[in-house]
């Protein structure tokens, strides 16, 4: 028996398997670009976390220089072991709503600790107190870059968790919007304001 090619058969049978496998490629691709940007916003994250950890990590110098010429203003150094607490239970748990919470409460502290500065001119004239706002102003610069560099990565991911036809792919493989770093606290779009 021999075959003849028939044209009726043979022709939507190949556009029927050229579709699958356009259809394939696309589901593999869209699969990948979510894996990416997902990658990218923790790798953001972490960026982040690096900054704030180096932050609170200088706030135990600040407060030990501050505690000799201001004994009394111990509600400031309550709030930055609050915060500091607040940020490692976030770090923690990768939680960055908590985390911006944990910067809200520094952000204030850190304020109230620059307003005592200026009551006591030996401690802003003191080199060690100097230094430390000077990193500090550094991290505030890098914690900035950081958060938009996060939250530009959170907006393409969610952009393309909610946006057809790429929707299907994210609800079929359980992708799902992430959360930006917002400021929570009406006194944090103020900034903090460091000065010599």
């Amino acid at each position: 028996m021999i075959y003849e090619f028939n044209p009726g058969v043979w022709i939507p049978l190949g556009i029927v398997v050229l579709a699958l496998v356009l259809f394939l490629g696309w589901m593999i691709k869209t699969y990948n670009m979510f894996v990416g940007l997902r990658n990218k916003v923790r790798n953001s994250w972490s960026q982040i976390d690096i900054q704030l950890k180096r932050r609170f990590d200088l706030i135990p110098n600040l407060v030990e220089v501050a505690k000799g010429y201001a004994k009394h203003e111990s509600d400031i150094f309550t709030a930055f072991a609050e915060a500091r607490t607040m940020y490692h239970q976030s770090s923690e748990s990768n939680n960055v709503e908590l985390a911006a919470k944990a910067e809200s409460g520094l952000n204030g502290a850190i304020s109230r600790l620059l307003a005592v500065s200026e009551q006591y001119p030996e401690l802003k004239a003191n080199s060690n107190f100097q230094s430390l706002m000077e990193e500090l102003s550094d991290t505030e610069d890098k914690i900035t870059y950081s958060r938009q560099f996060y939250n530009d990565h959170v907006m393409k991911i969610n952009n393309q968790v909610e946006m057809f036809p790429s929707n299907i792919v994210a609800s079929m493989f359980h992708f799902k919007s992430e959360s930006f770093f917002e400021i929570t606290h009406e006194h944090e779009r103020e900034g903090v304001k460091i000065k010599f």
